[in-house]
């Protein structure tokens, strides 16, 4: 479709939509960057290869448009554009990306075809204003003496919202700073459905770009536990055929609304458990299942120096054990694994 073409049709849906926000029919540019080929932008930014799709989902949910897109050495790479989920950081008509420098651009809206134009703008505070002139000097004395029943009062309001949130908080103060957000920084994931609840928090199957990913979503007061876990996939060596394979870790909200996300590869045949709660097993399938979880956990076990430590799984079981979908195993949730190290002694820093 000709660029002179989705402009005529982004005016008409613009003029109609301008009201709600959002069409009757809502439509968007639908785009997917094939990695061996290289394809063209023409002059409006737009790849050819484009073309306009309309999206469904639920009558009360809004809908929205994305774009995806890399900035290489100032040359703009497009990836994917197409429809979004309802969600209230797409409630806007133009598609701009706000972050700082995101490794992937990534930007939604709720006007149809909005995403045609993307652009980066991120929120850069501005300096205070310096006065042409200073103000006139006031008396020193009558100011300080006007200004101390103001802060008396500051004072005694903020110490009793100290005490009083002091009471009242759930869980104790969190020790320490939070790690640095590691491999990802925030890319466009969009949670989508939960899979399976723990005692540490729960598994959502989720879209990152065109991929599946699972998210392991711990609440703060589950921060440890998070931390561990991040620390045993973030080992040189837990790169491995029968672990499962690790993408990220994020840090989502702020404050009390604070998560903390484990990203990693998704596997829709589930855990062994489930697994044999709705199949039946041949002679070839059992073996395959067991010398590929016997692989992972020797490998584990394995102290290769230089390379990776000997590590103990400690809650070994069939729920913790992913199929992919050729059937072999892969190991996962390591929130109560330990590491051992030669001449170095490893404790116990958590209870079953």
């Amino acid at each position: 479709m000709a660029a002179g073409e989705l402009l005529h049709i982004e005016s008409v849906f613009v003029a109609s939509g301008s009201i709600l926000g959002r069409s009757e029919s809502h439509q968007c540019i639908q785009y997917t960057h094939n990695p061996s080929s290289s394809v063209p932008m023409d002059a409006e930014g737009q790849a050819d290869g484009s073309t306009v799709v309309t999206c469904s989902g639920e009558e009360d949910k809004r809908q929205h448009c994305f774009s995806t897109w890399k900035n290489a050495s100032g040359e703009v790479k497009l990836i994917q554009q197409g429809c979004w989920l309802d969600h209230p950081s797409c409630y806007r008509s133009e598609c701009v990306e706000l972050g700082e420098a995101p490794e992937v651009f990534f930007c939604c809206c709720d006007v149809s075809l909005c995403n045609i134009k993307f652009s980066h703008r991120p929120n850069v505070s501005e300096p205070p204003a310096t006065p042409s002139s200073a103000p006139p000097k006031q008396p020193v004395e009558p100011l300080i003496f006007s200004m101390v029943p103001s802060l008396a009062v500051s004072g005694a309001v903020l110490l009793s919202f100290w005490m009083y949130r002091r009471h009242r908080r759930p869980y104790p103060p969190d020790p320490g700073l939070m790690p640095p957000s590691p491999v990802l920084g925030h890319r466009p994931v969009q949670l989508l459905e939960v899979k399976a609840r723990g005692r540490f928090g729960c598994v959502w199957k989720a879209q990152l770009l065109s991929e599946q990913v699972a998210v392991k979503v711990f609440p703060i007061q589950e921060r440890q536990s998070w931390q561990a876990e991040y620390e045993i996939y973030s080992l040189s060596g837990m790169r491995h055929e029968n672990l499962l394979l690790f993408i990220g870790a994020e840090k989502r909200g702020c404050n009390a609304e604070l998560e903390l996300w484990l990203i990693t590869a998704y596997h829709d045949k589930g855990s062994v458990c489930d697994y044999l709660k709705a199949n039946v097993l041949s002679w070839s399938e059992l073996c395959l299942i067991a010398q590929t979880m016997s692989r992972g956990l020797a490998y584990l076990h394995k102290d290769v120096p230089g390379h990776k430590p000997s590590i103990a799984h400690r809650d070994f079981k069939t729920k913790n054990i992913l199929l992919k979908s050729d059937l072999t195993a892969c190991i996962a949730d390591f929130g109560l694994a330990l590491r051992f190290e030669a001449g170095k002694f490893s404790a116990a820093n958590h209870r079953y």
